[in-house]
């Protein structure tokens, strides 16, 4: 159900190239009111800062792969996403991801043997380009503008952010308290039949309650704690977002179950 992002491209991004004043001095970059390019994504990268505003709308989990990332549900199957429509408007107010709001730029190492990191955007966007509507990337001097140097700021706290999210991760990890999780959503319509939900990570509550005192103490003192309760407390969404995929008749459910579902357990 979550798997982790592929190595050679961030999740969303075609391509990459750098941003530069000599081929893109006239280009602008466009605001729009929808995010086409989160259509038929049903788990997006989360930072852990985002955790207390993302857990109101989305059940987090950590990908299954061998460097667990946070992962924001916005569907439990594939290609399904209850949260924007097929344009990519948000149904609803939903909670929008940072990693989402960064796209189409990030930061990325252009020269292999340098640590330095490059502001890059995706060429296969509509949001920059060589049109008349937006905001300028350059001035006429060929210096970054205002807006770009705001998107430059934006892209650094996004590295920063996941800089820290890693090593939390590294703390549970280290702990070993990310498990495989399991979820099974049982129907009212056909209640021996409850859809199961596999491939993605949690904490495990179990080994959180036998942790020492004082490893707890410091969870808590350091904010990590609180971080991981909203964790747990948003699991509780997988119902809701299994119900929200039956009344958008999203997912293979949909053509089973007509009803919402009743209840969710988390094993």
């Amino acid at each position: 159900m979550a798997s982790e992002p592929k190595a050679s491209l961030p999740i969303l991004y075609k391509d990459l190239i750098p941003l530069n004043s000599n081929q893109h001095g006239g280009w602008n970059a466009r605001s729009v009111d929808r995010a086409d390019w989160v259509v038929n994504q049903h788990a997006i990268p989360l930072t852990a800062e985002e955790f207390p505003a993302a857990q109101r709308d989305y059940p987090i989990v950590f990908s299954s792969g061998d460097k667990p990332v946070p992962l924001a549900l916005m569907g439990l199957n594939e290609g399904v996403n209850v949260f924007f429509d097929g344009e990519g408007a948000p149904i609803g107010t939903p909670y929008v991801p940072a990693y989402v709001r960064r796209y189409p730029f990030l930061l990325a190492k252009i020269d292999p043997s340098s640590d330095n990191l490059s502001l890059c955007f995706d060429p296969t966007s509509s949001l920059i380009g060589e049109f008349e509507e937006g905001q300028p990337l350059f001035d006429g001097e060929k210096n970054p503008t205002e807006h770009t140097k705001n998107l430059l700021q934006f892209c650094e706290k996004f590295e920063e952010a996941g800089m820290k999210t890693q090593s939390f991760v590294d703390e549970l990890v280290k702990a070993d308290l990310l498990m495989d999780g399991e979820v099974s959503i049982q129907r009212n319509d056909n209640p021996d039949q409850p859809f199961i939900y596999r491939g993605f990570k949690m904490v495990n509550q179990e080994k959180l309650r036998d942790l020492r005192g004082d490893q707890l103490r410091k969870w808590n003192e350091n904010g990590m704690l609180p971080l991981i309760h909203a964790h747990l407390f948003s699991l509780d969404l997988m119902r809701t977002v299994f119900g929200k995929q039956v009344e958008q008749g999203k997912g293979p459910q949909a053509s089973e179950a007509l009803k919402a579902a009743e209840t969710t357990t988390v094993n």
